[in-house]
């Protein structure tokens, strides 16, 4: 069992507080950009400013964000020619770290769920980066 989380008053291990944290940081995203105004040529700039914004918060050590503008509703004319930030849009994905421990937890919408659904794609200890191999 990992050590205690020393930031939560409750007796949670650091892979039950990163987890919580992932859960938080990935409905941030979703609650806080949801509505924003998109387009193919600033959905990229706005992928690569959530990423910054969520860089900043505790525990984050990896973040990455795609925004697919394509997916959305409909389509303005002229200079209005951009979408609404939807679920559909986004794919966001977080690694947290805390000590020895260290959580992947993801944002993409479900198709066949018709919903955006945040998982936990691992927890457990720090995986060792690999080393390249020789040719």
């Amino acid at each position: 069992m990992s050590p205690r989380s020393s930031v939560h008053p409750a007796r949670l291990t650091r892979r039950e507080a990163l987890l919580f944290e992932a859960g938080i940081k990935l409905g941030g995203v979703f609650h806080q950009y949801l509505g924003m105004p998109v387009s193919a040529a600033t959905g990229p700039g706005v992928a690569r400013m959530i990423e910054r914004a969520v860089a900043l918060q505790p525990y984050v050590v990896a973040v990455r964000v795609a925004v697919d503008p394509g997916r959305g509703g409909p389509l303005g004319r002229g200079r209005y020619a951009y979408r609404y930030l939807v679920p559909e849009m986004l794919d966001v994905r977080v690694r947290l770290r805390d000590g020895t421990e260290e959580v992947e937890a993801r944002l993409a919408h479900r198709a066949d769920l018709r919903y955006p659904l945040m998982t936990v794609v691992r927890a457990g200890p720090v995986r060792k980066a690999r080393r390249p191999r020789r040719a």
